[in-house]
């Protein structure tokens, strides 16, 4: 995979979504039509892998700009969860 921008041409909107329901992963996953523990486990181990592959790789600086960014990112991911849970139906 070449390098992919974060943000949107239009602004600073991350756009990220449009690569999600592009990953064979995420298409698996929602193959049925709905997403088990399994599935969601199994994500996780890609996700860990993938960061114990790229933590060495990382100088001290960019090891907290990164750990930071994930924390945030862990805290975004919480916020829409919370939100979509809020929403009534």
């Amino acid at each position: 995979m070449g390098r992919i921008s974060w943000f949107s041409e239009e602004g600073d909107a991350l756009f990220f979504q449009q690569y999600v329901d592009r990953m064979e992963s995420w298409q698996q996953a929602v193959a049925d039509g709905r997403i088990d523990p399994e599935e969601v486990r199994a994500q996780a181990e890609r996700v860990a892998a993938l960061l114990r592959e790229i933590e060495p790789q990382l100088n001290d600086a960019l090891h907290e700009q990164v750990t930071q960014l994930l924390l945030e990112l862990a805290v975004l991911n919480a916020m829409q969860t919370t939100l979509f849970l809020q929403t009534p139906a």
